[in-house]
């Protein structure tokens, strides 16, 4: 029997995608969820950050946000870690740490039920961007850890942090980082690349481990190659396939480094989910996902909308839900949602050992 073409494999999630409503209506299924990244996980941290031009609070970003409002997500709606975090019993990711203030209600001050500290922008190297880096970020929540310990104890901080979910999802822009300063590395400079970035990672991840954190989501990098504003730079306007390489291997590496990790680290659980494959499945045959365009960006400006980024002064596509991507480098919402569901009730194509939704309700 012919093996059916790979969205084949996404096309019986499309059901679930749809089916699920985004009201966050269960209870929790886990006490908190914890966000570090970059711009694919950022919902206004960088709002925050003056001078920053690393922002999307302004139209038309949340056109389709409830009551079309630009929150600082770069999408036209939800992201990726909202419909991850939706599908786990909240109503969407957990607010941006530079948010919360005195006013902010109590349980989500003392980070009881979560806290975003992505930053759009940012890498796992801290060389990487301008914004708050990985390093800062994982500061920010020793911060927020003393906060709920200080409210709690201890004992009852080590069982809530053992409990919640770590969701990390970065990398992408430490290789465009990268491949601006050497567009055509060779093998070995690839390999050392992926090498100390990993090995920067593995630091990240083991000193949240010594903060308590113990379940791991960890979200890959996805072919950027393919994204609109590469696929300016090529002549032939085909993806830039030396990112997409570098993506490949920077993902075969983290898969490793999990696998190491969790059988060293006492109580160490992970699942790590494959942006890369959901993007590859609808590029490959997107009719089949309800996609008509995968190359121009829905909002943007010059070829492919992707020479400049979503400004109020930008145009914007009606038929978002049938676009790949909302800007030069970023998902709509529609192609998060069905990422989301995806990684989180997918099979080992998608997320692997295991699925998010296996990481969630495995008890401790």
């Amino acid at each position: 029997m012919k093996v059916p073409p790979f969205p084949l494999h996404l096309l019986h999630l499309l059901p679930v995608a749809a089916a699920l409503a985004f009201a966050g209506s269960e209870a929790a299924k886990v006490p908190a969820i914890y966000v570090f990244g970059d711009s694919t996980a950022d919902v206004g941290n960088n709002n925050y950050l003056p001078g920053s031009n690393a922002k999307a609070n302004f139209p038309h970003n949340g056109v389709d946000f409830p009551f079309s409002r630009p929150t600082g997500r770069f999408s036209n709606g939800y992201n990726g870690i909202d419909f991850l975090a939706n599908h786990m019993g909240f109503r969407r990711s957990p607010p941006p740490f530079l948010s919360l203030t005195n006013k902010t209600n109590h349980q989500i001050l003392r980070g009881l039920k979560g806290v975003n500290f992505a930053s759009g922008g940012s890498g796992i190297l801290d060389s990487t961007g301008s914004t708050i880096t990985m390093t800062k970020q994982i500061q920010y929540f020793s911060t927020i850890r003393s906060n709920i310990v200080a409210q709690i104890a201890s004992e009852p901080t080590y069982r809530l942090l053992s409990k919640s979910i770590f969701l990390i999802s970065s990398g992408g822009n430490d290789i465009f980082a990268y491949f601006t300063k050497n567009s055509s590395p060779n093998a070995t400079e690839k390999v050392r690349f992926i090498g100390a970035l990993v090995s920067e990672y593995e630091n990240h991840l083991k000193a949240l481990y010594v903060l308590g954190a113990r379940k791991f989501g960890i979200v890959d990098v996805p072919p950027i190659g393919c994204c609109p504003y590469p696929r300016s730079l090529n002549p032939t306007g085909g993806c830039l396939d030396i990112l997409n390489e570098m993506s490949v291997g920077f993902n075969e590496a983290v898969k490793l480094l999990m696998h190491r990790l969790s059988s060293t680290l006492k109580g160490m659980k992970y699942s790590v989910g494959s942006s890369y494959a959901v993007v590859s499945g609808i590029i490959r045959n997107p009719a089949a996902l309800g996609y008509k365009e995968i190359k121009t960006a829905c909002c943007g400006a010059g070829k492919f909308n992707g020479e400049s980024g979503c400004t109020p002064n930008a145009t914007y596509c009606s038929e978002r839900h049938r676009y790949l991507f909302w800007d030069l480098l970023h998902p709509t919402h529609a192609t998060s949602k069905l990422a989301g569901v995806a990684i989180y009730y997918g099979s080992q194509r998608f997320a692997s050992p295991i699925n998010f939704r296996q990481l969630v309700v495995d008890v401790n």
